[in-house]
């Protein structure tokens, strides 16, 4: 019989941390509002949330896995927010802090979930870090993105992210 293995949103006794860019702060600072609201709502003590704040994108990597590296924690969030410009910077800041956060996931083994919003526009960025769709009442076992995707344009990849990491904290207990 084949045997098939999933990870679930359930609360768990883990720890995790969220690291934020400061830099686009309305953006960032609804995408964290995003997380927080999703592990409360999957029933997580705040307790066993720590939030760390960084400058920039750039920055991301290098805290993650400093926190990864410490062992105290089954997963990491990377949230900001990266939007095009008018000069190449973007390309370099999206890809590294991009190709950081997964060097930092297949190095320590445990969830660096990517919610890093790469748009080319800010109202992109506005849609992607929506508040509203957090009105609606999430249950656990509910797919925010799922769910969000199908009514309306706008998300909150906080809130997405957030699911993700405590999937994948659930199912690496299996593995």
């Amino acid at each position: 019989m084949t045997q098939l293995l999933e990870g679930n949103c359930s609360a768990s006794s883990h720890r995790f941390a969220v690291v934020v860019a400061d830099f686009n702060s309305d953006i960032t600072g609804a995408l964290l509002e995003g997380s927080l609201h999703t592990f409360r709502t999957f029933g997580l003590s705040e307790d066993a949330i720590t939030v760390v704040r960084v400058p920039g994108a750039f920055e991301i990597p290098l805290a993650c896995d400093r926190l990864a590296s410490s062992g105290n924690y089954a997963g990491v969030i990377a949230l900001g927010a990266v939007i095009r410009g008018d000069t190449p910077h973007f390309d370099y800041v999206a890809g590294e802090c991009a190709r950081g956060v997964m060097d930092c996931m297949m190095r320590h083994s445990i969830p660096v979930v990517f919610g890093v919003l790469t748009t080319d526009t800010l109202l992109q960025a506005k849609l992607r870090s929506s508040l509203e769709v957090l009105a609606a009442p999430l249950q656990p076992g509910d797919q925010a993105k799922g769910r969000v995707e199908k009514t309306t344009s706008e998300s909150n990849k906080g809130a997405e992210v957030t699911e993700v990491v405590l999937q994948m904290s659930n199912l690496l207990e299996q593995l």
